[in-house]
Order: C-alpha cells, then structure tokens, then sequence
C-alpha cells in the first residue's frame, strides 16, 4: 500500500517542488495540499495521512498548532517540518530526532528525510514541539539520537564527551559515537557548565567522566578521559582548570 502524504506549505513554489518530489517516489500518494493551518488541520482529520509535510509558519494557525491539537488523536502522522532558517527550531528538531527540511532544500535531502520521518516515534515529535516552548537557552536533561537504525533516548548525564565533526557533533557515551546533525556550539550554552567543559574549540568533556589532568611539556593540560581518550585543553582553559583545582 501506498504512503498517503499531505502537503501543509503557503508558498507556492516549495508547495509545487514537494508535490513533484512526491509524485516521483512510487511507494507515495499524495492526497492534499493545503495553504493554511487551519484547512491542514482539517484535511489530517478528514483523510488520515501517515506523512504530513508541514510548513512552520502559516496563514492562520502554525505547524505547531496544528500539531499540538492532533496530539490526542489516537491515529496521527509522521511530520517533516519545511521552515527558513531558525536556530530554536531546528536545534529542537535535532536534538528530539524529528526530521525537517530548510529552505532551500534538495531533492536528496527531500527524500532522507521522508525515510526518517516514517521511522520516528510520535514521542520525539511531542518532545520537539514541547522544546520549542522553552527559552532557546534551557538546560537539556536528555537528547533523543539514531544509531544503527533505531531511535533512542540519551540521558546528557550520561555523555562522556561531544567532539564536533565539521557541521555534526560527535555524543560519546558507553563506547558509541553518535552523530547529531548540529555544531558544537549548540550544546555549550545548554550544558551545565559545573559539569562540562569545553577544553578546546572543537571538544567538551564531562568532568565527571575524567579520570586525570595532567600538564605537558607546553603547560597545556592533557585530559584523560575514563576510556582512555586523551584530549589536549586549550592554554586559556587549562589556566582556568588550574585556578579551580587551587
């Protein structure tokens, strides 16, 4: 059987290049395209899509509206969100593994997206939208990350290390590396700072994880971490740590 699709976009030409895209994949059909929140709302209701292509911002109410009030629907639809640039909402998308697609975005990009959204749990996407109620800067207490194909929660207590990898950063916990679509600067700012670290530009590291400091020929600290990672503090952070340990 087919995947039925609503398309939830007020501009035209990424309405017309979602339903083009669509309508090339064969295991898709694509039954409504709306302009506004409010018939989006209607639509889901009256056709039961099992993907909702849904724009953030829209005449009447918004993507998340529409998502909220079908939250207590017992059957409910996989969402890719289409938005402009939006530092909060993408940082909610990726930290709650809910897929979206930025403007511009690609065909290929189109289609990875539609395969993750299919997989998504509707817990990530409540957790997304509840995210993107709170300051830009809350602390996070968990992130939800993909590995090997599966979609799980990460306690950030639990996180050893985050190492950034160009535009992805690199969660190190339990001896797994898992990939988050978001740069490093990302989490520093919502990572309690008693606990974490950020040695060096491209590295944070939770002290709790640590398992000595010790100073090289340069008077530059090497962390050690607990499973045998060693990591190399800037000059500026390793006289921090120093005055701290005083």
């Amino acid at each position: 059987m087919k995947t039925k699709v609503l398309i939830a976009e007020d501009e035209p030409l990424a309405a017309e290049a979602l339903a083009n895209w669509v309508a090339e994949m064969p295991q898709l059909e694509l039954v409504a395209r709306c302009a506004d929140g409010d018939s989006a709302l209607k639509e889901i209701r009256r056709l039961e899509p099992k993907l909702v292509l849904m724009d953030i911002r829209m005449p009447g109410m918004t993507g998340l509206q529409v998502i909220q009030s079908i939250s207590g629907d017992g059957q409910r639809p996989a969402v890719i969100f289409t938005t402009a640039y939006d530092d909060h909402a993408i940082t909610a998308f990726e930290l709650h593994a809910v897929d979206y697609l930025l403007k511009p975005f690609s065909r290929e990009r189109f289609v990875e997206a539609v395969e993750h959204a299919l997989r998504a749990s509707p817990a990530a996407l409540d957790e997304a939208v509840e995210a993107l109620k709170q300051p830009a800067g809350a602390p996070l207490s968990r992130v939800l990350v993909q590995d090997q194909g599966k979609i799980f929660p990460l306690q950030v207590d639990a996180i050893e290390y985050l190492r950034s990898d160009n535009k992805y950063t690199a969660l190190v916990s339990k001896g797994r590396s898992l990939l988050v679509r978001l740069p490093i600067a990302a989490f520093e700012q919502r990572l309690d700072p008693a606990r974490f670290v950020r040695v060096q530009r491209g590295c944070i590291v939770n002290l709790d994880f640590v398992e000595a400091m010790t100073p090289d020929e340069n008077s530059r600290l090497v962390v050690r971490m607990k499973d045998g990672t060693q990591l190399t503090a800037s000059r500026e952070v390793s006289k921090k740590l120093r005055e701290q340990s005083l």
